[in-house]
């Protein structure tokens, strides 16, 4: 959805109005400035032309309005600076929440190169722009304030000044929608060129043994992605200096054709020419203020437009992720209300359909009947691409069922419960991520949790200082090892593994699976494994088979 200049200063008037009154007394010392400017000028001019020279009432005048000018506009810009910084933090923290309050589904389709550049580059160019306000507001005063002045002196120098201005705002009028669409461009390779670079880091190692991957990513990606960012930048910024440039030639124009009507015709007042031609060559400062200030409102047209984006690709948030922290200081009053037991875990009915890709038929999982009772070690198996991950995420609550409900000992998890039904659950996803913070913020390893890091063989590289892990700079498989202890440390109810053993060694595959799992079991935990190791399947109380987004087998085979 496009976002038009209309809508660039509404999304501006709501970032501004709860500081509408520091924002008015910045736009009323502003104002005071140009308007102080302009009586500087005049002050000026008549001092040059006066018949006996300065007096000491000019020279006081001049004094006093140059004290006044340096007074408001420095006022004028502190007041606007502390209104820009807290506007843009409010700005990343909205943004923030939006992220951390859009469903799981959208996230996944956003994607960081897209979401990285907005919360980062889009932010800063709207903070240059609100910056940019208070010097917009001088510039504007002090224009109108000379016109006025030009008015005063003669109205025939306003309308040649006027004219001149008319055809100046109409060039950059042209420039700002011609060049807008070479920023759009520009931005819009810069995304591509975020992936690009995730891509540079992610395969660094596939780079280095496949040369012809290397070799078209640096020669023809790289470049084509870059030389699409510097010829859009270099076009737009192009038209906007012949713009620029235009209007000081016919500025210089302007003021070569007062001079030749001066010399052509000696008995014009001289008071009244070298006023106009003083206003001019004033004028053009914060003219040219305005007009280079132009591609920063460009650009902030673009980022708002891009923020608008995000905010409708995440229309559907939940909101309840953070209302319990309200007016809650310690963690333990928010832990006060997660569920600690429970006796049984059912789905019933539950299916999901993904979008249709590409003509493709699109993928169903269910619907799913599915119990799970404390204590058990449950194993969900199947070929790749059968629906595994998308039933973990179901049984999360991560995704919402298109269809069904989850019952939590009898009881149906609802969007009110949903938040404190997930509280049961700590999740190690194939794709996981490993805090280095511990989320109680221990500063000690529990003697059991020391344990684990003697029997995962990382106690020589891991300790807890200051509330954190001391390193996570592990191989995959360590980390992953990290994970689990972290897991352990949580001491929620239910545990998830989604292929937790895929990265690790025989001799730790096999810890896991004989030494761990029923370790957790015996003190209360109840285990949901993702697995692929069928030579450890009679580990678990209960497999569950998929095949194509169906349960194929639902069998007891430990007891």
């Amino acid at each position: 959805m496009a976002t038009s200049s209309h809508g660039l200063w509404w999304e501006t008037y709501t970032l501004i109005k709860p500081f509408r009154f520091r924002m008015l007394a910045a736009a009323t010392l502003g104002i005071t400035s140009g308007l102080s400017t302009t009586a500087l000028l005049a002050t000026l001019n008549l001092t040059l032309n006066a018949a006996d020279g300065p007096n000491s009432h000019l020279i006081a005048t001049f004094a006093g309005l140059c004290l006044l000018v340096m007074a408001c506009s420095t006022l004028s810009n502190l007041i606007i600076n502390y209104i820009g910084q807290h506007i843009i933090l409010q700005l990343r923290q909205r943004l923030a929440k939006q992220v951390l309050l859009a469903p799981i589904t959208q996230l996944e389709q956003f994607r960081s190169h897209r979401l990285i550049p907005v919360l980062v580059n889009d932010v800063g160019t709207i903070s240059q722009f609100v910056l940019d306000i208070a010097p917009l507001i001088v510039s504007f005063t002090i224009t109108v304030g000379c016109l006025s002045y030009l008015a005063y002196l003669s109205w025939q120098v306003l309308l040649l000044t006027l004219l001149t201005v008319a055809i100046g705002s109409f060039v950059q009028y042209l420039a700002h929608k011609f060049g807008k669409t070479y920023l759009d461009e520009a931005r819009n390779a810069t995304s591509d060129l975020q992936k690009l670079y995730e891509t540079l880091s992610s395969a660094a190692k596939e780079f280095r043994i496949q040369r012809q991957r290397r070799f078209q990513m640096f020669f023809n990606q790289i470049p084509h992605t870059t030389q699409r960012i510097c010829q859009a930048n270099i076009h737009s910024t192009n038209i906007f200096i012949s713009a620029g440039v235009f209007g000081s030639i016919l500025f210089f124009l302007v003021i070569s054709i007062a001079i030749v009507y001066q010399t052509l015709w000696p008995s014009v007042d001289k008071t009244m020419l070298s006023g106009f031609v003083l206003v001019m060559l004033y004028m053009k400062a914060p003219l040219e203020h305005m007009i280079t200030t132009l591609p920063n409102i460009t650009r902030a047209q673009v980022a708002f437009q891009r923020i608008t984006k995000l905010s409708e690709q995440f229309l559907s948030p939940e909101p309840r992720l953070l209302t319990q922290a309200v007016g809650q200081s310690e963690e333990k009053d928010i832990d006060a209300h997660f569920p600690t037991e429970f006796s049984k875990l059912q789905l019933k009915g539950i299916s999901y359909t993904f979008p249709a890709v590409e003509n493709l038929s699109p993928f169903q999982l269910g619907p799913i009947d599915l119990n799970i009772h404390a204590g058990e070690i449950v194993f969900i198996v199947g070929e790749n691409g059968c629906g595994k991950t998308t039933l973990i995420k179901l049984l999360l609550g991560l995704y919402s069922p298109q269809q069904g409900q989850i019952l939590l000992n009898d009881k149906p998890v609802t969007d009110e419960s949903l938040d404190d039904y997930r509280q049961l659950f700590t999740t190690i996803f194939s794709d996981y991520h490993l805090f280095e913070e511990l989320i109680h913020g221990q500063d000690y390893l529990p003697e059991q949790a020391l344990t684990y890091l003697q029997r995962m063989a990382i106690a020589h590289k891991v300790g807890i200082r200051d509330g954190a892990f001391t390193t996570t700079d592990l191989s995959t498989g360590q980390r992953k090892r990290l994970a689990l202890v972290n897991a352990w440390l949580e001491n929620r109810s239910i545990l998830v593994f989604d292929e937790w053993a895929a990265d690790q060694d025989p001799t730790f595959r096999r810890i896991f699976y004989t030494e761990l799992l029923p370790d957790l079991k015996q003190i209360g935990k109840t285990i949901i494994v993702i697995s692929h190791d069928d030579r450890y399947f009679t580990v678990a109380d209960k497999l569950i088979q998929l095949d194509q987004g169906r349960i194929m087998e639902d069998t007891l085979v430990a007891l």
